[in-house]
């Protein structure tokens, strides 16, 4: 397999050249500054492009159909931990609710390929304000991947930002080089999931109650395929950034006996070139930031896939189309949510041109190809479970997260925008700013996980060797259980779309 080791090389490096800012936005609003931070995020392509989703998506309970796990590129950004500061690049998660950050002496990071280096780790003995919570930090996948280590707290800055004893997780035994910032529900958690305890102030919860920003909120615009950068925006919209009105639809749940824990819409219909795809669907979808590509149930797919010429490879998991299919003028895929919100994506954002170019010993897949010889990865994927919505639908969203209301606002996205219109997100009912509600609210009646699951994968059972697998050097990996003895499971959304955010 020659070419994965060519698209490892390639990524890594397009990784160690990525950069991140942050800034506190200081824009008069009726007379004081929005307490608005945003991020400017840079995209990076990574890695193996067919080895993503497949290990994320696992966490729900037969949530796809087939093996594909194909990341184009993870979003990230950078925040530093510690007293000294410890320097970290995080991948941003919408689907996952803990910060959780490798450790020097785990098994993966003292590999001689070094592959926590473009992350970081964090050394508890080199920082004078950490304190240890307790050991019972724990995500593990059903394939057997994730972390464990202990929950701890410590200063975090970001951008000009400081908060003192801030909790996350330090992974002692960890299968992933990516440093994970979840962004989602603090009842997500690994400790609320995997111990039954209160769950404590993750990020956006922090941030609030901080009065950095007024309410847990954030907006986030991931810009089209072939941009370098887009943003996270906490505490605010950029209306530069999106074209119409922000729609406000509701965040849906199994029951109204459950909290809300991940960021479910309902999707009414798809149409393609005037055509139907699905109607009066009532369709519970996930927007999240971590899966590469859109997962739909698979009567839909096979209708788009006739429609654009897709063939389905059983051997990789994966579609393929003829890389033409990515030209700007060959139509749109329109989603539609509680009317009157839509958000139409260019077909060409649903071409992932990540197949071949750094894979010339492989041959290549069944389909048709361009004129080079090239067949390009398509960016929608059978599902069994749980709909999803992915990265290759969400660069086509500017989506605000409003968790004080538990609320999403979507419209559709500005590409390349350039300037800004800053507004802060307040609190109380219509707390984003120029957002107008829907006139039909649709409930989901299809697609939401089991009422008695409060949480991505709770219904997973542990592996028995934890994270196994011989490593680079030839020694066993495994997870072994906190110093507590405990090992609790919880499958959370690791960024792997890596879709985090170094954008």
């Amino acid at each position: 397999m020659a070419w994965l080791t060519r698209c490892l090389f390639f990524y890594l490096g397009a990784l160690l050249s990525a950069l991140a800012s942050a800034i506190i936005l200081q824009e008069p609003q009726e007379g004081k500054a929005p307490r608005v931070l945003k991020f400017d995020l840079q995209r990076n392509k990574i890695l193996n492009p067919i080895e993503h989703d497949k290990d994320r998506l696992r966490r729900r309970d037969d949530i796809v159909s087939s093996g594909l796990q194909n990341q184009k590129s993870l979003y990230s950004l950078n925040l530093t931990l510690g007293t000294p500061d410890q320097r970290f690049t995080v991948s941003v998660d919408t689907g996952s609710s803990d910060l959780w950050v490798n450790a020097p002496e785990s098994s993966l990071c003292t590999r001689r390929s070094d592959p926590c280096q473009e992350g970081g780790t964090f050394s508890a003995n080199d920082s004078s304000t950490y304190d240890y919570v307790g050991s019972w930090f724990n995500i593990t996948y059903v394939d057997g991947s994730g972390a464990a280590g202990d929950y701890v707290t410590d200063r975090l800055r970001i951008a000009s930002e400081t908060i003192d004893n801030f909790q996350f997780g330090v992974g002692y035994n960890s299968s992933s080089p990516q440093n994970i910032l979840g962004i989602g529900y603090p009842v997500n958690e690994a400790q609320v999931i995997s111990q039954g305890m209160q769950p404590y102030k993750n990020l956006p919860a922090r941030l609030a109650d901080d009065d950095i920003i007024a309410s847990p909120s954030y907006s986030l615009w991931l810009n089209d395929f072939e941009a370098s950068r887009g943003n996270l925006l906490f505490g605010g919209v950029d209306r530069s950034q999106y074209h119409g009105e922000l729609v406000t639809v509701p965040i849906q749940r199994s029951s109204e006996d459950v909290p809300h824990s991940e960021f479910f819409i309902t999707l009414t219909g798809v149409d393609m070139a005037g055509d139907s795809v699905g109607s009066d669907l009532a369709l519970a979808v996930l927007l999240d930031s971590g899966t590469t590509l859109t997962y739909l149930p698979d009567p839909m797919v096979s209708t788009i896939y006739d429609a654009v010429g897709a063939q389905w490879d059983q051997s990789e998991d994966y579609a393929v189309v003829p890389c033409s299919l990515g030209d700007p003028d060959n139509g749109n895929l329109t989603f539609r949510f509680s009317d009157p919100a839509a958000i139409d994506v260019p077909l060409s954002e649903m071409v992932l041109d990540v197949l071949s170019s750094d894979n010339p010993d492989a041959p290549p897949p069944p389909g048709e190809q361009d004129a080079a010889g090239r067949p390009c990865m398509f960016g929608i994927s059978p599902s069994h479970g749980s709909a999803v919505l992915g990265d290759t639908f969400l660069r086509s969203a500017y989506v605000v997260f409003d968790m004080g209301n538990s609320e999403v606002s979507i419209a559709q996205s500005k590409f390349n925008a350039t300037g800004t219109d800053i507004a802060e997100i307040g609190t109380g009912q219509d707390a984003v700013p120029s957002a107008v509600d829907t006139s039909d609210n649709q409930e989901a009646t299809a697609g939401l996980p089991p009422a008695d699951r409060t949480s991505s994968g709770t219904d997973a059972a542990p592996t028995e060797t934890g994270i196994g697998g011989a490593d680079e050097d030839g020694a066993a990996g495994g997870l072994v259980p906190p110093r507590s003895g405990v090992l609790g499971v919880v499958m959370l959304s690791v960024v792997v779309g890596f879709g985090g955010l170094w954008m």
